[in-house]
């Protein structure tokens, strides 16, 4: 595998664009090879890194269907759901807690 060629940040050559780039123009990469690198230097770690695709190859992202909404609403409803007291928070349940704040806060209180 040939290496890739490396730009630093802000100067890729026009015709380039990383997925996010790609993505807010509603086009996804669709299959084609990474075409090159893009660094971006920090300090104290190494640099960041982006992976670049040409535009022009790009195809347009897929529309959701119904099912993949479906599916979606689904996740996100059980990610709203505390396990302790199984009602629906009306919130991301935090990861850090585990349950909802009010499962969470309840042995503070009683005590």
């Amino acid at each position: 595998m040939a290496a890739l060629p490396v730009y630093r940040w802000r100067l890729a050559p026009d015709g380039l664009a990383t997925y996010r780039q790609l993505r807010s123009r509603g086009l996804r990469p669709g299959g084609q090879p990474v075409v090159a690198q893009l660094e971006r230097p920090r300090r104290r770690r190494g640099p960041l890194v982006a992976y670049l695709y040409r535009i022009d190859l790009a195809r347009p992202v897929r529309p959701m269907t119904p099912a993949k909404w479906a599916a979606l609403a689904k996740a996100n409803a059980a990610r709203r759901l505390c396990p302790q007291c199984r009602r629906d928070a009306g919130y991301v349940i935090p990861t850090c807690l585990g349950m909802c704040v009010t499962c969470a806060d309840a042995p503070a209180l009683a005590a």
